[in-house]
């Protein structure tokens, strides 16, 4: 087992919003995992923050456990899936998260899936115009893509900088495009330099062709949640 691969322990912990199952470690996390927000104190919102009812006795205040501002129950009765803060089970979100949230689902529940199993590419390192033929794959613990082929790479994802899908088929009246690589550009550890490396799919077969453009498509999904995960 490689070091991008070793398991790392979990544990249950409890806060204001709910059970999450966390790594052990902060530097285990995964890479598109969001902190949980701080909660707008009770002091500073006499108000709901999205339809302004006021509160009393009988109208309560809500913590919206994705963004942490405080609504009333009508403005924040969903109750979502939150993976991304690891918890372990739907949690009180107002509409404006609830949709954020349930379309990231998605990713959670197939484009994950489909990034750990994995994918065939020719893959060029750098300017070089030679490229080798590699599986390309997501690690189980989230942190890292492994390229193995006659050589074998494992790329940390919080050190990717940039992902660019490449597609083919575009038209100017909008026709539909196919993902047909990837420009990667990520930092090696101990070195401020980019890295760069161009994932073409294989021609080879027709299943092999739909397969890499599913990789492609949830890569995509993930380089957004990386992104935002920096952004928070």
């Amino acid at each position: 087992m490689s070091g991008g691969e070793a398991c790392d322990g979990k544990k249950l912990v409890r806060s204001s919003s709910g059970l999450r199952m966390v790594p052990e470690h902060h530097a285990a996390r995964s890479p598109f995992g969001l902190d949980e927000p701080p909660w707008v104190p009770d002091k500073d919102c006499p108000r709901c923050m999205q339809c302004e009812t006021k509160f009393d006795f009988i109208t309560r205040k809500h913590h919206c456990r994705r963004c942490g501002k405080c609504f009333c129950d009508k403005c924040c009765s969903k109750k979502v899936p939150l993976p991304r803060m690891c918890f372990v089970d739907p949690v009180r979100q107002c509409a404006e998260c609830a949709f954020i949230s349930q379309k990231e689902t998605e990713f959670y529940d197939k484009q994950l899936k489909v990034l750990m199993n994995g994918a065939t590419f020719s893959v060029a390192r750098g300017t070089s115009e030679k490229s080798e033929l590699m599986v390309c794959r997501l690690s189980n613990n989230q942190r890292y893509l492994f390229l193995d082929g006659d050589s074998h790479y494992e790329i940390e994802i919080a050190q990717i900088s940039t992902v660019q899908i490449l597609t083919e088929g575009f038209t100017p009246g909008g026709g539909n495009t196919r993902a047909t690589g990837m420009l990667l550009q990520y930092k090696v550890p101990g070195s401020e330099e980019l890295t760069q490396m161009k994932f073409t799919a294989s021609e080879d077969f027709n299943s092999n062709k739909k397969l890499s453009a599913a990789w492609l498509a949830a890569m995509h999904k993930a380089a957004k949640l990386l992104y935002e995960s920096r952004d928070q």
